[in-house]
């Protein structure tokens, strides 16, 4: 069965960790570096609805510092790329895994390439979407140039101070039976999984969270050219936080990486589960 627990990071802050509760005999483990935020509850398909099928592998994902039942650090600087790495591994410390294939979604791409490159005897093979290694963030259509886009997106992170309590209150009146735990659980299964997700997520302290992608958007590329483990690049087409363009150029730059191209946003998770477990295996299996 799924559950919570927590670990001291190196610096000793308290994390806040979940795993899937499946068994370790289903082929490599998956180790889930979430986008800023996120809950279990986006990869429905690795148990993080709370229903792990049978042959799902066993995954583990951990809360950001001050989000989710995570501690803040007692220094709030430690709240960059290589913390979060260091998260993870103590994560993976904890509930006794040595290698796993890594997923990355938004932020927790750069993180997932950052452990990748520090620890490769750790990380198995990468599978990444909707961002990108380091070296900032873009706002806008692709066509924005590049020093507008990431004024844009610079300012887009403060704003959630101001914006995100409102559309917290909003999120909050969603009415109980879309959520998978809901009594009248008459809504699809996407709906479910997107109302889950949207109201755990309208739970953050904003303005720390506007300071925690504000932290990782200053952070520079990560070489990626010496990563040396299957990865596969996974892009929406109509993702405005990490354009079709930049993922492509990620993928090129990664040596003997697949791409694969979906007609979605930015939240490919809620979007393409099915198409993102086929990869998962397929990438389990390279």
């Amino acid at each position: 069965m799924p559950r919570l627990d927590d670990v001291v990071a190196p610096d000793g802050t308290r994390i806040r960790w979940w795993d899937n509760g499946c068994a370790d005999d289903a082929g490599l483990p998956v180790v889930i570096s979430n986008g800023l935020g996120a809950s279990p509850a986006a990869w429905p398909f690795l148990g993080g609805d709370g229903r792990p099928v049978r042959g799902t592998p066993r995954a583990v994902t951990w809360h950001h510092r001050g989000l989710g039942g995570s501690e803040r650090p007692a220094d709030p600087s430690r709240i960059r790329i290589s913390d979060h790495v260091d998260d993870m591994f103590a994560v993976m410390d904890a509930a006794g895994i040595e290698r796993a294939v890594v997923v990355g979604w938004s932020v927790g791409v750069a993180v997932a390439f950052e452990a990748a490159r520090r620890a490769p005897q750790r990380v198995a093979a990468l599978l990444v979407l909707g961002g990108v290694a380091g070296g900032g963030f873009r706002g806008g259509p692709a066509w924005t140039p590049e020093v507008l886009s990431r004024g844009v997106a610079r300012a887009s992170a403060w704003s959630l101070r101001v914006v995100g309590p409102p559309v917290a209150g909003l999120i909050s009146l969603l009415p109980r039976g879309l959520d998978a735990s809901g009594v009248a659980a008459w809504a699809p299964g996407p709906l479910q999984t997107l109302a889950e997700v949207a109201r755990e997520f309208s739970h953050h302290d904003w303005t720390w969270f506007s300071r925690m992608v504000l932290a990782v958007g200053e952070e520079p590329p990560i070489p990626v050219d010496e990563i040396r483990v299957p990865v596969t690049v996974v892009a929406g087409e109509f993702d405005t936080m990490a354009p079709i363009e930049d993922m492509v150029a990620l993928a090129d730059h990664v040596r003997g990486a697949r791409l694969v191209r979906l007609p979605g946003t930015h939240f490919l998770p809620l979007q393409f589960p099915e198409v993102l477990q086929a990869e998962l295996e397929a990438l389990r299996a390279r």
